[in-house]
């Protein structure tokens, strides 16, 4: 199983940012602080400009998770985003965090948030990304109800997309066991390659970690992914109040430049990984039941 890239390439890569704006600090950091919106104003006033500048220069067109509550509270730079070619994934209503929905109030959010996708960005998204990466028992299915493709939430490979299992059971003396693989295709992130806990400097927050450090991590995944697992899909998670800051701007630049010197780098949608995606060499992955 492998992804059908174009002719001459070898490797996929997803540099996929999660527009959050205000709503990461009012969805899962519970607070409304003038300061804390700054930072999410931040993201989208300044951010986002110079990561749409900087995706032109080099390029790459991509796909941009972004909760409803940006669209309607930054509606000319979610357009911005949609002029420049990008796609646009779902992302949650306000950032709300999903592990801790009932299933009722969780199939709610989801049709509320695909309405106003129709209505702000003039059609359904065809994938998903969990607010925090974390979902629910129901998520899966509530995917497979209302139609969604593809989801971006979950760590059960690094370089491959593969087909879901919930666990359905965990008992501590004979294992746990697993449920059938979901029809939604999972295209896996990792914490590692994510800038927000790396980057964005919290209070009370003594982890923060080096531009080099994080650097040096994205260009030894970048490396492994190229070498070992051609026909793969590496994906970054990135936010604009995040990497749009200056100093975290200069790295991704140079670490975008890094991989472009390799022969064979694809720079898709993750709706591109979708169809280029095959379970055998006939059927595509999303009719896997």
């Amino acid at each position: 199983m492998s992804l059908q890239m174009p002719e001459g390439k070898r490797l996929a890569i997803s540099l996929s940012p999660d527009f959050d704006a205000h709503s990461v600090w009012i969805g899962t950091f519970r607070t409304s602080s003038q300061s804390a919106l700054s930072r999410g104003e931040f993201g989208a006033e300044v951010g986002a400009p110079r990561l749409l500048e900087t995706f032109a220069r080099y390029g790459i067109t991509t796909t941009w998770c972004i909760p409803t509550h940006t669209m309607q509270t930054f509606p000319e730079r979610v357009a911005a985003v949609v002029d420049a070619g990008h796609e646009v994934a779902a992302h949650g209503v306000w950032h709300e965090y999903v592990p801790k929905l009932e299933l009722d109030e969780e199939r709610r959010l989801m049709e509320l948030q695909l309405n106003l996708h129709e209505k702000h960005i003039g059609r359904r998204p065809r994938g998903y990304r969990s607010p925090a990466l974390d979902i629910t028992d129901n998520t899966l299915s509530v995917l497979e109800e209302f139609g969604l493709e593809w989801d971006s939430s979950l760590m059960g490979r690094d370089f491959e997309p593969y087909h879901p299992r919930l666990v359905t059971s965990i008992d501590l003396e004979q294992g746990n066991s697993f449920g059938k693989p979901s029809s939604v295709l999972e295209i896996p992130v990792s914490w590692g390659l994510d800038d927000f806990p790396e980057l964005e400097l919290l209070k009370g927050n003594a982890t923060q970690q080096s531009n080099e450090a994080v650097f040096q991590r994205w260009k030894d995944a970048f490396d492994f992914a190229y070498e070992r697992c051609p026909g793969g899909i590496a994906t970054w998670t990135l936010h604009p109040q995040t990497i749009g800051r200056s100093y975290n701007l200069l790295m991704l630049e140079r670490f975008i430049e890094y991989m472009q010197s390799h022969e064979g780098v694809w720079f898709p949608t993750l709706s591109e990984v979708v169809d280029a995606w095959r379970t055998d060499d006939n059927a595509p992955a999303n009719s896997v039941k």
